[in-house]
C-alpha cells in the first residue's frame, strides 16, 4: 500500500543560508535544498520534473513523482507555474482507469507481485494523490476542472477500482476527494436511460455497498455537494441506494461524524421539492423523522433551573401542647411524707407554687390543696391547721402576703404566689380513660392502646357510660362499649406517620390558630413546596442538529401544506404564475392521480408528526425563532391526537 493514504508530507524549507558566488547554471543566488532548486521548479516546458514525468522511464517518473508528492502540500504549489504539468499528471491515472486495473500478476508465484506492474500502479496512485492535494488550492482546482478530463477520470476510476483491495480503496478515495474540490460547481449531464455508467451511480454504489467507513463518508459528501446544485436535480431519485444508505447509518449516534454526513445528505435530498414530496411515501419516513428529532434532543446542552412561585409558608408543630397545673408525682409525695412539719409544708409550697407578683389564690384553695394531699396520711403524719399553713407562705415566699379584700362579700386571698404550671405535649395514643386521669405513658400503636383500654374495662364491671376524657355516651353492654371505644382511637388519635412525613402542620396564615375544634373547617393552606424545576438550553445546538431541524421543517411543510391555498387556473380565478392549465384527456387523469398521491403522502406525513409529537415536546432551543418552529409543529400535530 502506498504511504500517502492519510498523511500529507510537509516540505522542509531550506535551513542553510550559505551564499554561493555561482550556481550550476552560472548565475549568482543562494543554494537551497532539494525540491526547490531552480531547474526543478522553473516555469518552462523543459522543466526537469515535467520531462522526467513524460519520459516513460520508471526511475525518472518515480523521481519526479516523489518530489511532486512533497511539493503538492504547499500553498505555493501552482500547477500553472509548470506548463503541461496538469496534463502529464492525468496520464498515469487515465492509464490505470482504462488498462491498469486489468493487469494481473504474470509471475507464476502467488507470493510476489510483478515489479513492473506494481511500479506502474504506484505511478498512477501517486499522480492521483498529487492532483488531489493540489486541488485543495482554489487556483489549482480551477485549472484541473477546466481540463475537461477530471470528471471522466473520476467516473472511470470509481467504476473500475476494486474497493475490496487496499490499492483499490486508495484509488477510489483519492478520486472522490479530488471530486470534492469542485463538486459544488460541477454540472452533470442528463442521466442516461440505464444510469449504470454515470458518476452518481458509482458514488451511490459505493455508499450503499462498501464496508469501508471512509469511502462511505467520502461518497455521501460528494453526493451531498452534487445534489446541492439545483442544476443536478434530475439525478436525485426517490429510492436511490445512497438514500437507503444514509437512512441505514443515521441511527449511529455514537459516530457523530457519520450522523452529520447522513443528515447533510438527507437535507440535500429533501431540498428538491419533488424529492421531498416523494419522500413522504418512503416506508422509513416516520422512523427517519423520529431519528432526526431524537438527534436534535441528544445534542441539547441544558442546565436545571428552579423557580419558587410561592410566598412564606407558616407551619405549626403537629404535636399539641397544653399547659396544666403541676401535680405531685409519686416520688415527690414520698419525699414529703418523710419530712416533719413544718418542714414538710415548706417543701410542699416550693414544689406546688411559684412567686408571681400579680398571682393570687384564695386561702381556702390554698388550704384545700394541702389538706387533699396529706389528709389520707394524717394518722401517721399529723397535719397543720389552716392558719399555720397560711402563715407559712411568708417563710417560703417573702413577697407573698395574706390579705382580705373588702367588698360586698370579703375575699380571703394570698397574693404574690401562683400555681406552678408545666407544658404537656399531647402524645399520640395516649390513654384518656378515667376522665384523663390514667397516668400510663403513651403507647406506640393504636392496637396497644386498645388492649390497654380493655384492661380498664375489666376493672369496671358493666360501666354505664364511657369514661374517655369528657365523653358522656351511655352504653347498654360491654360489647357496645368496646365498639364505641374504637371511635376515640380512630378519630382522636392520629395514625402513625411515615418516616419521611414532616412533623409540622401548614397553616393558612401566620396568625391562624392551631389546633382548632373542627379541623375540617380550616381554610385550605398554601402548598408546602412551591418550587418546580425545569431545564433550559444554555447554547444553540451544533450545526448538524440544526441541519436535522431543517430536514424536519421541510417534511412538516410538505405534509401540512394545503393545495387549496394556492390559486388555480380556472374561470373563477386570475391564474397563478407557473401553473399550467390542465387539458382534457389523459393529462387530466394523470393530474388527478398525482394530486391523489400527494394527498396520500400528506396524510402519511401528518401521521408521522402525530407519532413524533411527544418527542417534539422535549426539544428545547435557545433561539426564539427556531423554537417557534418547534411550537408550530407541535400545535399543528396536536389537534389530530384529540
Amino acid at each position: 500500500m502506498s504511504t500517502f493514504v492519510n498523511t500529507h508530507y510537509r516540505p522542509q524549507y531550506a535551513q542553510s543560508t550559505q551564499q554561493q558566488s555561482t550556481s550550476r547554471l552560472g548565475r549568482t543566488g543562494p543554494t537551497v535544498t532539494d525540491d526547490y532548486e531552480r531547474w526543478y521548479t522553473e516555469s518552462s516546458h523543459s522543466n526537469r520534473m515535467l520531462l522526467s514525468l513524460r519520459s516513460g522511464i520508471d526511475a525518472e517518473v518515480g523521481w519526479a513523482l516523489d518530489r511532486l508528492c512533497r511539493l503538492c502540500d504547499n500553498d505555493q504549489f501552482i500547477l500553472s507555474s509548470i506548463p503541461g504539468l496538469a496534463d502529464a499528471l492525468f496520464e498515469w491515472p487515465e492509464w490505470y482507469a482504462l488498462e491498469g486495473h486489468k493487469e494481473k500478476n504474470s509471475m507464476p508465484s502467488v507470493f510476489a507481485a510483478d515489479p513492473a506492474a506494481s511500479r506502474r500502479r504506484r505511478h498512477a496512485l501517486e499522480s492521483l494523490f498529487i492532483l488531489r492535494n493540489a486541488a485543495l488550492n482554489e487556483h489549482n482546482a480551477l485549472i484541473i476542472s477546466q481540463t475537461g478530463r477530471v470528471a471522466p477520470l473520476i467516473s472511470a476510476i470509481l467504476q473500475t477500482a476494486d474497493v475490496g483491495s487496499d490499492s483499490g480503496v486508495e484509488f477510489a478515495l483519492y478520486a472522490i476527494e479530488l471530486l470534492h474540490a469542485f463538486s459544488q460547481v460541477l454540472i452533470l449531464p442528463a442521466p442516461p436511460s440505464t444510469g449504470t455508467n454515470s458518476l452518481v451511480a458509482s458514488l451511490e454504489n459505493i455508499a450503499a455497498n462498501s464496508s469501508n467507513r471512509t469511502l462511505i463518508v467520502a461518497a455521501l459528501l460528494a453526493l451531498t455537494d452534487l445534489f446541492g446544485n439545483p442544476a443536478n436535480a434530475a439525478h436525485v431519485m426517490p429510492n436511490s441506494p445512497s438514500l437507503q444508505a444514509a437512512i441505514r447509518y443515521l441511527p449511529l449516534f455514537k459516530d457523530p461524524a457519520m450522523v452529520e454526513v447522513c443528515i447533510n445528505y438527507l437535507y440535500a435530498h429533501l431540498s428538491h421539492g419533488p424529492s421531498a414530496v416523494a419522500f413522504l411515501h418512503h416506508p422509513e419516513m416516520a422512523a427517519v423523522l423520529k431519528l432526526l428529532v431524537t438527534w436534535l434532543i441528544s445534542q441539547q446542552v441544558e442546565e436545571p433551573v428552579t423557580v419558587d412561585i410561592g410566598g412564606t409558608v407558616h407551619t405549626a408543630s403537629s404535636s399539641t401542647q397544653t399547659t396544666r397545673d403541676h401535680e405531685l408525682t409519686k416520688d415527690e409525695l414520698n419525699n414529703l411524707l418523710e419530712k416533719p412539719e413544718p418542714q414538710r409544708c415548706y417543701e410542699w409550697m416550693k414544689t406546688m407554687f411559684v412567686a408571681k407578683a400579680d398571682g393570687e389564690l384564695t386561702q381556702v384553695d390554698f388550704w384545700n390543696l394541702y389538706k387533699d394531699i396529706f389528709m389520707p396520711y394524717q394518722e401517721r403524719f399529723p397535719l397543720l391547721v389552716a392558719s399555720d399553713v397560711i402563715k407559712n407562705v411568708n417563710f417560703v415566699f417573702p413577697q407573698a402576703q395574706a390579705m382580705v379584700l373588702q367588698g360586698p362579700s370579703p375575699r380571703f386571698v394570698v397574693r404574690g404566689v401562683d400555681r406552678r404550671r408545666e407544658t404537656v405535649t399531647v402524645e399520640r395514643f395516649q390513654c384518656h380513660w378515667d376522665r384523663s386521669a390514667c397516668t400510663t405513658p403513651p403507647f406506640s400503636s393504636p392496637g396497644s392502646l386498645y388492649d390497654h383500654i380493655l384492661e380498664h374495662l375489666k376493672d369496671h364491671e358493666s360501666p354505664s357510660s364511657c369514661l374517655w376524657s369528657t365523653c358522656s355516651r351511655g352504653t347498654d353492654s360491654s360489647s357496645s362499649l368496646r365498639s364505641h371505644i374504637l371511635t376515640h382511637i380512630s378519630n382522636s388519635q392520629p395514625l402513625q406517620k411515615d418516616p419521611s412525613q414532616s412533623d409540622t402542620i401548614t397553616l393558612p396564615s401566620e396568625d391562624s390558630p392551631y389546633p382548632i375544634p373542627d379541623p375540617t373547617s380550616r381554610p385550605p393552606p398554601p402548598p408546602r413546596k412551591t418550587e418546580f424545576t425545569y431545564k433550559r438550553p444554555i447554547q444553540d445546538p451544533p450545526h448538524s442538529a440544526l441541519t436535522g431541524l431543517l430536514c424536519i421543517r421541510v417534511l412538516f411543510r410538505v405534509s401540512f401544506a394545503s393545495e387549496d391555498a394556492a390559486p388555480r387556473v380556472d374561470a373563477d380565478h386570475f391564474g397563478f404564475p407557473g401553473v399550467v392549465e390542465e387539458v382534457e384527456g389523459e393529462q387530466v387523469v394523470s393530474s388527478e392521480a398525482s394530486r391523489a398521491k400527494e394527498k396520500a403522502g400528506a396524510r402519511r406525513g401528518k401521521q408521522a408528526f402525530v407519532g413524533a409529537v411527544k418527542l417534539l415536546e422535549s426539544v428545547q432551543i435557545r433561539d426564539d425563532t427556531l423554537m417557534s418552529w418547534i411550537m408550530e409543529m407541535i400545535d399543528a400535530s396536536m389537534p389530530a391526537t384529540q
